[in-house]
């Protein structure tokens, strides 16, 4: 009433089939003997070709029980003759197992041709794809400079548009104060300046900030309400009235305290 169920399939836990030990009566030929050569994964279970080739031995030892006696000259000749005949007919079904297996490998090896060539084709292909990537990065890259450089001359043709004439204008010192960007406070290396160098200058340096007797002299002139802080202490605030009622305001601030919590 209980069933077990194992970590493995019954394909992978059978063996091969099991052959018991067989003993052949004397004076007997039984057919069987002819497929001892046949085992499990080497022809059988048996196929097509496994079965022509037991009804071609069925057909040869029907055909050696008709072969004539060897007691006569007459018989010899003919037996002779049978052989040859049955010979050529062992020939030609040779010829025509190996045109088949011919043929199955000229299949096999056009496989292997077109499966090569799909291969390469996908290999082009992949390259061509490739190739063509790198044209097109190419062209984007040569697209944005061009494009750079048609901005960069276009505003270059603007700031000669503003002197056609070449005529000197005079420095508007308001001008130049009112609009950040200009050369008043973002001044360009190409023309000259360099405002990152001798920065040190603009540093202050000052007796009474970095000596300690600046600082004590500093102090010293300081007053002291400046030392000296006074803290006055806050009144607090009354939530009742002259008569004894609680203030509205004061209402509302338990009300939200409330609230809050």
């Amino acid at each position: 009433t209980l069933g077990t169920q194992t970590d493995y399939r019954d394909g992978e836990a059978q063996t091969d089939p099991f052959s018991p030990e067989y003993v052949v009566p004397s004076g007997s030929v039984p057919e069987l003997l002819t497929l001892a050569t046949l085992a499990w994964g080497r022809g059988l279970p048996a196929g097509q070709a496994e079965v022509e080739m037991i009804e071609r031995a069925r057909e040869k030892r029907a055909w050696e029980a008709t072969l004539p006696a060897m007691d006569n000259a007459s018989q010899i000749v003919k037996r002779r003759k049978m052989m040859d005949d049955m010979e050529r007919k062992e020939w030609a079904f040779r010829e025509q197992e190996i045109e088949k297996l011919q043929e199955v490998r000229l299949e096999v090896l056009k496989k292997l041709l077109q499966k090569r060539e799909e291969n390469q084709n996908k290999l082009n292909a992949k390259r061509l794809d490739d190739h063509w990537q790198n044209h097109q990065r190419a062209k984007e890259e040569k697209i944005r400079k061009i494009q750079h450089d048609y901005a960069l001359m276009l505003r270059k043709l603007i700031a000669k548009r503003k002197n056609v004439m070449g005529k000197l204008e005079r420095r508007d010192i308001i001008k130049e104060y009112t609009d950040f960007a200009s050369q008043t406070y973002a001044p360009l290396s190409r023309i000259g300046c360099f405002p990152d160098n001798h920065s040190e200058r603009y540093v202050v340096k000052n007796f009474y900030l970095n000596t300690f007797a600046g600082l004590c002299e500093l102090e010293a002139s300081l007053p002291d309400s400046v030392t000296q802080v006074k803290i006055k202490v806050p009144k607090p605030k009354y939530t009742t009235t002259k008569t004894g009622f609680i203030k509205r305001s004061a209402k509302l601030e338990v009300e939200l305290a409330q609230v809050h919590q």
